[in-house]
């Protein structure tokens, strides 16, 4: 995300702390302090890479940003494009679609992929306790496909997207969202009967009451992780609930989810390597009948593409990913 803070303001002794990751956030009883990823940058057509965006207001609390990459010319403006509905990560309660870094990040991306993104803005916990994230990417995914039938109020859904080819994505919060979204597809279908053809999932934030070995990477950051859950949903019944760990006996079994083939990318220094290896060792046991594949980043840890962007690893990733888009 975008570059911290580097001297966050002091605890105020005024209001209990209720939870903080500094120098990110800090949650009091009663308010909350973001000191990173809530700036905002606007739309623009990128210099370097030609790729337009533009802001949709989706309802009173959705709305998304869309990417759309160069068309040079008359045959390049008729052409349909894979689609990508992104959820951005942040543990629920820190990010934005218009931010400086996913801004930057998509702008290349969609350029390399050749890819309509539509980048989500959904509401933040603490404030709007998850599961208000759920609900609002629900709405969101349903406004996209929404123009499967060839109209709609997007002109760039409607001339550009190809719907054989809509995808889901997110990085950590991010991905956990994707997949609940994906499972909820299988539910109960989407507009137009348009249809998930994949979905990737990068540094998937889910948890367990059960250890793997990534989880001693960083045992301040596992036990963060864990008490982050807690205050970003309060109804939570604790890391074995489904919404977070989703291979937990009684989750919705996973040879339900509703796409052909799934990306799992993860990264070999992330206290959550493990969750989103599990996840795909689960996947592709469980009776599943699509495709899935994985790919790791040596060294790397949790989001190390947004804050490293320029790296051979995350150039590497994004080419994985949008290979996985282009087949």
């Amino acid at each position: 995300m975008d570059a911290a803070p580097t001297a966050p303001p002091a605890a105020s002794a005024d209001d209990e702390i209720v939870y903080e990751s500094m120098p990110c956030i800090r949650i009091y009883k009663n308010r909350v302090e973001r000191y990173f990823g809530s700036e905002f940058v606007a739309a623009s057509t990128d210099a370097a890479t030609g790729v337009a965006s533009h802001d949709r207001v989706i309802s009173s609390n959705v709305s998304a940003r869309l990417y759309l990459p160069r068309l040079d010319d008359s045959a390049a403006a008729k052409a349909k494009l894979p689609v990508l509905v992104y959820y951005h990560g942040g543990g629920f309660c820190l990010g934005s679609a218009f931010n400086p870094t996913f801004h930057a990040y998509f702008n290349t991306f969609a350029a390399l992929a050749n890819a309509l993104v539509v980048s989500v803005e959904y509401r933040l916990a603490p404030e709007h306790p998850v599961p208000a994230a759920y609900a609002d990417s629900w709405e969101a995914l349903a406004w996209v496909a929404g123009h499967a039938a060839g109209d709609g109020d997007e002109a760039w859904l409607v001339d550009h997207a190809d719907f054989s080819r809509l995808y889901l994505g997110g990085e950590s919060a991010g991905s956990n969202i994707a997949h609940h979204m994906a499972m909820r597809v299988a539910e109960e279908g989407l507009p137009h009967g348009a249809k998930i053809r994949g979905l990737v999932m990068i540094h998937p934030y889910f948890l367990g009451t059960n250890r793997v070995a990534s989880d001693d990477l960083d045992p301040a950051v596992r036990e963060s992780l864990g008490s982050l859950w807690r205050v970003m949903c309060p109804a939570t019944t604790g890391e074995d609930d489904p919404l977070i760990n989703p291979l937990v006996d009684g989750a919705p079994v996973l040879d339900a989810l509703a796409c052909d083939r799934v990306l799992v990318c993860i990264g070999e220094g992330d206290v959550l390597r493990d969750r989103g290896r599990a996840y795909y060792d689960r996947l592709t046991s469980s009776g599943w009948r699509g495709e899935a594949e994985i790919w790791q980043a040596p060294e790397k840890g949790h989001t190390f593409h947004l804050l490293e962007p320029h790296c051979d690893a995350a150039i590497a990733q994004d080419k994985v990913i949008s290979g996985f888009l282009n087949r």
